[in-house]
């Protein structure tokens, strides 16, 4: 699982500040998360292969984390994309994006696929045989969601010396993955167990940016690999929480520690602030696996 900040601040692009975007590298996946003004250009920055992405999840439409969003549709139709690509976001995206494309006469060449979303209940939006994707519904100023990506369940390790010793035909090498018994070539059950060794445990990412703090999300991130959590104000600062709908550092490792989560990264940074090691500094009082995202940094998590 590997995650690149393309953007991990609020508001206003800046010469070295961008806002919200990330690409998230999962079971052969590509997804991007969020869209805000020049991410196409971070994507190039970051030599990310513009091709690979076939999924966007957008949180919500504050212009901080969409407003790169028609540039990259229309960028794909210049390369002469013909994959489909698929939007996940709120309800009213789909309107915005094909007026542009309307008054522009600017229509895509290759399928443009909106799942247009309203619930306010954690939802599955994305599943196949690798990787689920859920909502997590967030408190913001207007209706704003997290994603939670999930890896499903991996397959057995076959321990391929055990195998040849017990005589089973490669045939039934995929059933022992899947844990099953199989007979081997004698007619005999040998137990799954007995020649193969347990999956690699799977890993999940939280996505969670734009919120109040907010403890009913707990349950649905509960013990995920990583959280991505916004800590857009220092405590010197939380006064400017409630009516901004936002969180301090210390608020986002606060529910890091209480969801038990593994690794917990920072970011959407107000742009009030100079540097950024007093939110680590803050957070590593209450959650100590805490890490700072910054513009162009890539995490790795084998």
């Amino acid at each position: 699982m590997k995650l690149t900040i393309l953007g991990c601040h609020s508001a206003t692009p800046g010469i070295n500040s961008n806002p919200t975007a990330q690409i998230l590298e999962i079971k052969n996946h590509m997804f991007l998360i969020d869209c805000g003004e020049g991410t196409q250009v971070q994507l190039r920055r970051n030599k990310v292969k513009f091709s690979r992405i076939k999924h966007i999840f957008i949180s919500h439409l504050h212009g901080d984390h969409y407003f790169g969003l028609i540039g990259l549709v229309n960028t794909f139709s210049l390369l002469t994309r013909e994959t489909e690509l698929h939007i996940y976001a709120p309800k009213g995206l789909k309107e915005v994006i094909l007026l542009q494309m309307k008054l522009s006469s600017s229509w895509t060449k290759y399928p443009l696929i909106f799942h247009e979303l309203d619930a306010n209940e954690s939802e599955l939006i994305y599943e196949d045989d690798k990787v689920e994707v859920h909502t997590i519904p967030l408190k913001h100023r207007i209706y704003t969601n997290g994603f939670l990506f999930k890896e499903k369940k991996n397959d057995r390790k076959i321990d391929i010396n055990l195998v040849t010793e017990a005589n089973i035909d490669k045939a039934y090498f995929r059933k022992l993955k899947q844990g099953f018994d199989v007979e081997n070539e004698d007619g005999v059950l040998i137990s799954n167990e007995k020649v193969t060794k347990d999956p690699l445990p799977t890993k999940s990412y939280a996505f969670c940016s734009d919120t109040i703090y907010n403890e009913d999300i707990i349950p649905i991130i509960k013990d995920c690999t990583v959280l991505y959590h916004e800590s857009t104000f220092l405590d010197k600062n939380e006064s400017l929480c409630i009516p901004t709908k936002h969180s301090t550092a210390k608020q986002a490792a606060t529910i890091a520690k209480k969801a038990n989560v593994e690794t917990l990264i920072l970011g959407h940074y107000s742009t009030r602030y100079n540097g950024y090691d007093d939110f680590k500094t803050e957070a590593k009082t209450v959650f100590e696996n805490t890490l700072l995202s910054k513009d162009g940094k890539t995490f790795n998590f084998d």
